[in-house]
Order: C-alpha cells, then sequence, then structure tokens
C-alpha cells in the first residue's frame, strides 16, 4: 500500500512531564531578558504561536524567528537530560511506531508544532527518533497553522521517496487542533486521547476514530490498511 502517517509527539507519542513549558519558559527569558508573566499555552499549538502568543501576552515586540529559533533550540539541549529523567515514552508506542515503520509502501514520519531539532531531542531522549524518517516530517517553524504542515510533509515526502502526490494521509494526535488540521487538510485522523482531551472532545472535534491509547497495535494497522485500500 502507498500510505504516509504523521505522528503528532508530545502526548501522542511521549508524556514530556512538563519540559515542554519549561523549555519555552527559558527560550522567553533567554531573548526577553525576563521570566515570562505565565506558562506558555500548548495544546497543539506550533512553536512559531506559541512563542508569539508568549510575547504578545507580555506586550513585547516580536522578535526575529531566527532569535526565537536558536533560543528554542539552546534550551531543547539545556533540558533534554531533564527530559529523560522526567518523561517517557506513552504506553505502546514504541510497538505501534516500529510495526509501521515495517508495512511496505507506508512513510512514518511526524507532524509536531515543535521546531525539528527539539523534535528530534524529544523522540531520541526515549530512543524513538530512529523509528520514524524525521527528515521529510512537518515542524513549528515551517508555519505557524498547523493545518499548513500536512502540506509541508506531503511534499517532502513527494520529494524524497518519489510518493504518490495523492498518497492518502493519516494524521495520529492527540488534541482538538490535530483533528481539525487533518479535516482541513482533506486527510484522515485517528485521535488517541491520551493528552488533556478526552475520547468525548476528539469525537465533538470531527474525529471518527478515536483510540484510548496506542496499546492495540493490530487495531492500528488494520485501520491504516483500510484507510490505504480505500483510496488505493
Amino acid at each position: 500500500m502507498a500510505l504516509i502517517v504523521l505522528w503528532d509527539i508530545d502526548h501522542t507519542l511521549i508524556d514530556n512531564a512538563g519540559v515542554s513549558k519549561e523549555i519555552y519558559a527559558a527560550a522567553f527569558e533567554a531573548v526577553a531578558q525576563h521570566r515570562p508573566s505565565g506558562p506558555a499555552v500548548t495544546e497543539g499549538r506550533t512553536d512559531r504561536l506559541i512563542m508569539r502568543e508568549m510575547f504578545d501576552r507580555d506586550g513585547l515586540v516580536q522578535p526575529g524567528w531566527d532569535v526565537i529559533q536558536a533560543a528554542l533550540e539552546a534550551a531543547g539541549r539545556v533540558w533534554s537530560e531533564a527530559l529523560r529523567l522526567r518523561g517517557r515514552a506513552l504506553p505502546g508506542v514504541r510497538q505501534a511506531l516500529t510495526a509501521v515503520a515495517q508495512e511496505p509502501g507506508v512513510v512514518s514520519s511526524v507532524l509536531t508544532g515543535n521546531i525539528a531539532a527539539n523534535a528530534r531531542v524529544k523522540l531520541a531522549a526515549f530512543g524513538l527518533d530512529g523509528l520514524v524518517d524525521l527528515e521529510v516530517g512537518a515542524y513549528g517553524a515551517d508555519h505557524r497553522d498547523r493545518a499548513a504542515l500536512v502540506a509541508v510533509a506531503r511534499d517532502r515526502i513527494h520529494v524524497a521517496h518519489a510518493f504518490p502526490a495523492g498518497a492518502p494521509v493519516v494524521l495520529v494526535g492527540d488534541t482538538p487542533r490535530d483533528v481539525e488540521a487533518a479535516l482541513t487538510s482533506g486527510v484522515h485522523v485517528v485521535a488517541v486521547a491520551t493528552g488533556v482531551h478526552s475520547a468525548s472532545d476528539l469525537r465533538m472535534a470531527g474525529a471518527e476514530v478515536v483510540l484510548p491509547d496506542l496499546t492495540d497495535t493490530a487495531a492500528l494497522l488494520a485501520h491504516l490498511a483500510h484507510v490505504a485500500a480505500e483510496q488505493n
């Protein structure tokens, strides 16, 4: 089958145990020279949007993105060990990623609000980075709007793997923003209730397939096979 699977990271693949908010706070402080007035609001937002909202909330002029990205990368490196010690890969994730990566004709990558460097840090902390093709993923630096990242990943996969332009895509994520990104882009979504949003929240957002977690690898593979068969 020809199929693209794009995974969210935080609260879909890993529990970051609050380290993400520490990274945003540290990056903000490095640029603004003072602590932010409150924690970052994440919940499926991209890094571009998260940092913009933090500077707006504190009434500060937006710095250039290159300055913010450098601060985020530095903070990610500093907090990587804390992430490894405090966080964890979520149940079933390693098995799910391994199984999908072994499916012929499937490209498995990420669609995440994190910048690429910090996405790699988060996955590497739990030995998951080798189970997805990070070179063709879509990241928080690519666009402020999460839905726009679908086309970014599709284009990268098409170029890198000579993949059919119309190959079906499945997003796997834990927030209504993940669901919205899929529906807005006309692709499929598997929502997992492993974050702060309940299965009911995700269904109300429009997800037709909602899993409690990623422990049932067979059910996930069956759904992916169904999507591929339906559109190939």
